[in-house]
């Protein structure tokens, strides 16, 4: 059996971001070949994606699509925990499907928690008024609103927060479903950082001239 170096350890863990004694046990399973495993390795992470979530992910790439001829563009930071898996093809397509989900779907916030509270409370108070004022729900006991305000806010989630939404490729599967599969096919923790999403005109007044009147102002000065 071959011996498992220190160094080999180190340059597994470097690589993987595996803890020292998981990447000391996949190299003496696979006789030291250290592409078997990082292969092992990922397997194994299948069984723990919730287990990594409170691991530091400082590597990633910052990910950008254009879309309808330049009128639409998306900037999107996704981290992850190593740079090899942030150099790798699966993790660039899922940077990239993540901006380009952000350019059709245009999410207002990454998570819940960035919702703020008083836009929060805006939406339940617009829910609640919706619910009392719909006639199917008079009578109805104020526990019973509740519960239709909730899934009121439920619904403003999907349609405003990253995570939440239904993911364009495949609406079966939200964006935070897409991110916990690929944690665990990584064995890293992944996470949606920050984006920008920029649309050709947006907050510009537009010119509201009447276009008959531009013409024949122009006709009358030649």
């Amino acid at each position: 059996m071959a011996e498992i170096t220190a160094s080999a350890v180190k340059s597994l863990r470097e690589k993987t971001g595996a803890g020292m004694m998981e990447c000391k046990n996949a190299l003496t399973e696979t006789g030291g070949n250290e592409e078997q495993a990082i292969e092992l390795l990922r397997k194994r992470g299948l069984a723990s994606a919730k287990k990594k979530e409170g691991r530091i992910a400082a590597e990633g790439a910052v990910g950008s699509y254009i879309h309808m001829g330049g009128k639409v563009g998306v900037l999107v930071e996704v981290n992850c925990e190593t740079d090899f898996v942030a150099r790798g093809e699966e993790f660039l397509q899922l940077v990239k499907d993540i901006a380009m989900h952000i350019a059709a779907a245009e999410p207002r916030f990454v998570t819940r928690e960035e919702v703020p509270a008083d836009a929060l409370d805006k939406e339940r108070e617009i829910a609640r008024a919706q619910a009392k004022n719909d006639p199917k729900n008079a009578n109805k006991p104020d526990m019973v609103i509740d519960k239709i305000v909730e899934g009121r806010l439920n619904k403003f989630y999907e349609e405003a927060v990253l995570l939440d939404q239904p993911f364009v490729k495949d609406p079966a599967k939200t964006v935070g479903d897409l991110v916990t599969e690929k944690t665990a096919k990584t064995g890293e923790r992944i996470s949606i950082r920050r984006f920008s999403r920029y649309k050709m005109g947006e907050g510009i007044e537009k010119r509201s001239d009447d276009f008959g009147e531009e013409v024949a102002a122009l006709a009358g000065n030649q």
